[in-house]
Order: structure tokens, then sequence, then C-alpha cells
């Protein structure tokens, strides 16, 4: 069911000065910010060959990452995200095995303008999983 890993996504607590990090003192490749008000983030992408880092800032009052910089205040892991063929199928069998899917169990568009899930960390190993339709 999954394929690769398509990125692992951090919070930041100020993405100017992620994207600064990333660039110029690792001479990463960092995508343009793209503001998410449907998801209250706002991401870049940190290109790395085989999988990409993904920075998250929170976006307005009712961010779902606002809570988690409460905890972290530095910022941290936040989710790995693995594309799988069929977004429905997988959501399917993974309820079926009794996984969580985060919301109302539909896919939304994400960052990469494709369906996207997420998992409930409870379900494993205290890793929030988000997973892309490829």
């Amino acid at each position: 069911m999954l394929e690769r890993l398509n990125h692992v996504a951090l919070v930041v607590p100020d993405l100017a000065a992620a994207v600064a990090a990333y660039r110029n003192t690792l001479g990463a490749e960092v995508t343009e910010p793209q503001a998410l008000p449907e998801h209250g983030v706002t991401v870049v992408f940190v290109n790395v060959g085989n999988t990409k880092i993904e920075l998250l800032e929170p976006l307005g009052e009712g961010s779902p990452i606002a809570a988690f910089l409460e905890k972290n205040p530095s910022g941290g892991m936040h989710h790995l995200c693995y594309e799988v063929d069929d977004i429905l199928a997988a959501r399917d069998r993974l309820k079926a095995a009794g996984a969580r899917v985060l919301g109302d169990g539909n896919p939304k568009t994400g960052a990469h303008g494709k369906p996207v899930l997420f998992l409930h960390p409870k379900d494993f190993f205290g890793t929030l999983i988000e997973l892309e339709q490829s």
C-alpha cells in the first residue's frame, strides 16, 4: 500500500528564519512560501534529492499546529507523509483494520494539489501519518 516517503514535516516558529537556515547555511533548494488557509498553515518545501522536508508555520488564529508550537516552542517534527496509489482504497483498508482517519474521513487537497488524509498518531506509535495520492 505505501509507496515512497514524500516528505517529513517540521513545524517551525519562524518560517523566514527556517528558510534562511536551510537555504543559506545548508545550501538547500527551497520553494517559495505557500499559504494554505484551508489547512491553517504556510508551507515551503526543501528539496533533498530523494524526498522533501516540509517546513510549516501557523497561519491564522485557528491553525491546527499552533498547539504544537505551544508545547514545543522551538518547533519539531510534526508528521511523515507517504504516497499511496489510491487514497480511497488506502483509507478503506486502514479503517477496516481499525486505524483512525482524522477529520471527516474524506481527503482534502494538500500542498501538492493532490488528495491527502491524516491518520491518528496513537495508531502509529506516536507519529502523525499523512497519506498523499501519488
